[in-house]
């Protein structure tokens, strides 16, 4: 028997959780769900992302609705649109066997004329974000005073988003005698007035303690020059093969500056903050979700209510402002009992901050070492050989082309092919760590000194933490192009587009400005004309490419040269070369990986063999 039915859950929604892969409950739901379902009580459970809370919340309210009644009778806010629309969807999955289920999910960034149509129609269960919840209350298009059930999920990081107000003002529409649900990862005094203000004895479940980290987290910490960061993360990159993960940033420009830089390095990553249209920001999630991105750049408002499956590492390229943020961030791996890595690089000065973040999480970090060049190479060696050991044959497919394998295989041994094939991962990584630098800060625990300088715990550290950036603009040609963002192209997918028709690398591309009918963007002058020959005869979607020296195509786009809005399909492309680029990396620090799955992908209309 399911142990769900033991829970007071009714068959028909136990069939549909069983499809899913849910058989036991998890330590959050088993506890959660029998208070809920007496539907007599406020309540606060406070525990990590990833611990199964919509299922605690949404179960229940599948049992205690009525859904002959076709007017909301449940609201659930959270604080962004993925968490909105994986809310809604859950529920959906879990109520496919009952009838007259409606639950409508209302977020910014879509047509708010559909959301009413939707409401209109009838529904029960509204899953919202604040801002356009507040905007449909605001147009009397909605009526709450049915409402029975209020969720407040990840309400730590809706206040954290500014959404006080807007909560506030949603929670007077609805009766007073409605029931609050409060779900929450940490609780800070913000989330405890909330408590206070709107719940009348509230049962309060808390899975671990306050505030802590999950258990299944490792957390670990590599101290670093501020110069040689760029390149001790893409060392930490490489010495995890199969990574699959989220980098956090400070601001938006840091997002963008290292997405554009991995690409142009060879690695499948790209960027996700507030600057991106919603299709451009569900393009990169899609992407991300179908795993044909390997690292995810984001902001921490970016980033929240994101919920990804088996995101194995977290990297703190920088450390959150808010330490509380650091465990939102470390929360997006190790999910649904999951383990992960949560990685933070840090300069000598930021040591207290580590410390401050341990006494929150209740964990200690882990200080790790940034690999060598040599244990980069042994860790990508063996991480081929494993792959190629536990590689699914399709005996099919292939079975007509194992007589001309073998023939051009016929004079080697089978030591001699183990050796060549283990050598075009070998030979190339290799050569690119050649003589790479040791890049560890070394501190003293006894003289309180990193690498022989006097550190006082708060003073010190690098200077200019910045990313490195290209060379000098004398260097470069700065180039029109008659596609913008009106054409759906964000920096990278434009810098792939670039490349895709011209064969340069991605190196030898400098700063790319995308406007809306039209962009700009630099290349390096020996490039020029092959750049401007690579273009010739090509189309986009019906109209051909111009691309003219800056003060040329700008005044022509001015009169209106840049062309109609059409909509993008094709183009574009993700890699790039492997080698070292001069003045982005003069520490020496850093490969490159290809797709980690081994398949073959489709990526905006070509095949490409990842590696």
């Amino acid at each position: 028997m399911n142990p769900f039915i033991e829970l007071g859950i009714r068959h028909d929604i136990v069939n549909a959780i069983s499809e899913l892969g849910f058989e036991t409950p998890t330590p959050i739901q088993e506890q959660s769900i029998p208070v809920l379902l007496t539907g007599s009580n406020d309540f606060v459970g406070l525990a990590q992302t990833g611990t199964g809370k919509t299922a605690a919340f949404g179960l229940p309210l599948l049992e205690l609705l009525d859904f002959e009644e076709n007017h909301p009778q449940a609201l659930i806010l959270c604080p962004t649109r993925e968490l909105c629309l994986q809310i809604t969807n859950d529920l959906k999955n879990y109520a496919k066997n009952m009838p007259n289920v409606h639950v409508v999910a209302v977020y910014g960034g879509a047509s708010i004329s559909d959301q009413l149509r939707q409401i209109r129609r009838g529904v029960q269960i509204v899953v919202a974000t604040p801002g356009r919840m507040l905007d449909i209350i605001n147009r009397d298009a909605i009526d709450f005073s049915n409402v029975r059930f209020v969720v407040l999920d990840e309400a730590d990081e809706m206040l954290n988003m500014g959404f006080q107000e807007d909560i506030d003002s949603i929670l007077s529409t609805t009766p007073d005698d409605k029931k609050t649900w409060l779900f929450s990862a940490t609780m800070p005094a913000e989330v405890r007035r909330i408590a206070k203000k709107y719940m009348t004895d509230p049962h309060e479940l808390t899975m671990g303690t306050k505030n802590t980290g999950n258990a299944n987290i490792e957390h670990e910490y590599y101290v670093i020059r501020a110069r040689d960061k760029y390149a001790a993360f893409k060392r930490i990159v490489d010495f995890n093969p199969e990574i699959f993960g989220i980098v956090f940033c400070r601001t938006k420009i840091e997002t963008q500056e290292i997405a554009e830089a991995l690409i142009k390095d060879g690695y499948n990553a790209d960027s996700l903050h507030g600057d991106l249209s919603q299709q451009q920001r569900d393009k990169v999630m899609k992407r991300y979700r179908e795993r044909s991105l390997q690292l995810l750049i984001a902001t921490d408002v970016a980033a929240r209510g994101i919920d990804v499956n088996d995101v194995t590492h977290v990297i703190n390229y920088s450390l959150p402002d808010e330490l509380e943020n650091y465990t939102h961030r470390s929360g997006r791996t190790a999910r649904a009992g999951k383990t992960g890595v949560s990685i933070s690089l840090i300069n000598s000065k930021e040591l207290g901050k580590i410390r401050q973040i341990e006494r929150v999480i209740g964990k200690k970090f882990i200080k790790a070492e940034i690999p060598t060049g040599f244990d980069v190479v042994e860790k990508q060696l063996f991480g081929l050989v494993h792959k190629v050991h536990n590689v699914e044959v399709n005996e099919q497919q292939i079975e007509q082309y194992i007589p001309r394998i073998m023939d051009e295989f016929a004079e080697l041994s089978k030591e001699d092919i183990i050796k060549r094939f283990a050598s075009l991962e070998f030979n190339r990584f290799l050569d690119y760590y050649k003589n790479a630098p040791d890049l560890n800060v070394q501190f003293d625990d006894s003289r309180k000194s990193f690498d022989g300088k006097p550190f006082d715990g708060e003073r010190g550290g690098d200077r200019g933490d910045r990313f490195p950036r290209d060379g000098g603009k004398s260097d470069y040609t700065r180039l029109f192009i008659n596609l913008g963002s009106v054409d759906d192209f964000s920096r990278g997918e434009m810098l792939g587009f670039i490349c895709n028709n011209t064969k340069i690398t991605g190196r030898n591309v400098g700063k790319i400005d995308v406007k809306g009918v039209y962009s700009f963007f630099e290349v390096q002058n020996a490039d020029v004309d092959q750049v401007v020959n690579g273009f010739k005869g090509v189309d986009f979607k019906g109209r051909q490419v111009r691309i003219e020296l800056a003060g040329e195509g700008e005044s022509k786009s001015r009169n209106g040269g840049g062309g109609e809005r059409r909509e993008r399909s094709g183009g574009g492309f993700r890699g790039g070369d492997r080698r070292e680029g001069g003045n982005r990396e003069r520490s020496g620090g850093g490969g490159g990986f290809r797709d980690f799955s081994g398949k073959r992908r489709e990526d905006r209309g070509e095949r490409k063999k990842r590696f």
